[in-house]
């Protein structure tokens, strides 16, 4: 014998920024706390909830390179203005050059890279290329600067790899919470 009638259904719970999928077809945004509901659960577009909290991640690159900026600066000025303080004469470096060099080569880019991180913080998509560019130059160019201080070398390519891991595995989140930001600003 079969039953005509639908099976009933447990009651669900959606998360927070999320539509149930109504058995017309239709979708409703829910709040997680109101009350039963059936159907599918489906992501809720043009809402700011939608996206997840690897957009933390955007914003954990963003600081990352406004450090590394200010890292690098603070490596060009030293360089520039107290040699001495390196490990190493400048013949000692992996990359034959003197610190006067090194040192306009680490201000000039910790200030494009400071630049490159700010972009980042207020989501501007362009800035997920240029920073992971910088990232990848940065720890080449601290690769040759390895000789002359290798401690604070290494710690400036490791972030440099957390950065480059940051936005190129999580750089959509912030893509699509701009375009959502963007779709709710033009509703009003």
């Amino acid at each position: 014998m079969s039953d005509t009638n639908p099976r009933p259904t447990m009651p669900q719970q959606s998360p927070p920024g999320t539509s149930v999928r109504n058995g017309d077809g239709s979708t409703g945004p829910t709040t997680g706390s109101s009350g039963p509901t059936t159907g599918s659960v489906a992501p809720t577009t043009g809402s700011t909830d939608a996206t997840t909290g690897w957009v933390g991640w955007i914003v954990f690159a963003g600081v990352m390179m406004l450090i590394l900026g200010i890292f690098h600066a603070i490596e060009g000025l030293v360089a520039l203005f107290q040699e001495s303080y390196y490990l190493v004469a400048a013949n000692g470096l992996t990359v034959h050059v003197d610190y006067t060099a090194w040192g306009w080569t680490h201000l000039i880019f910790g200030i494009i890279v400071i630049v490159a991180g700010a972009a980042l913080l207020v989501g501007q998509t362009w800035a997920r290329v240029v920073a992971v560019a910088l990232a990848v130059i940065s720890a080449v160019v601290n690769i040759g600067f390895l000789a002359a201080y290798p401690v604070w070398s290494a710690i400036m390519i490791a972030v440099d790899i957390l950065v480059i891991w940051a936005l190129t595995v999580h750089g959509g989140e912030m893509r699509d919470r701009n375009e959502a930001r963007d779709a709710q600003a033009s509703l009003r």
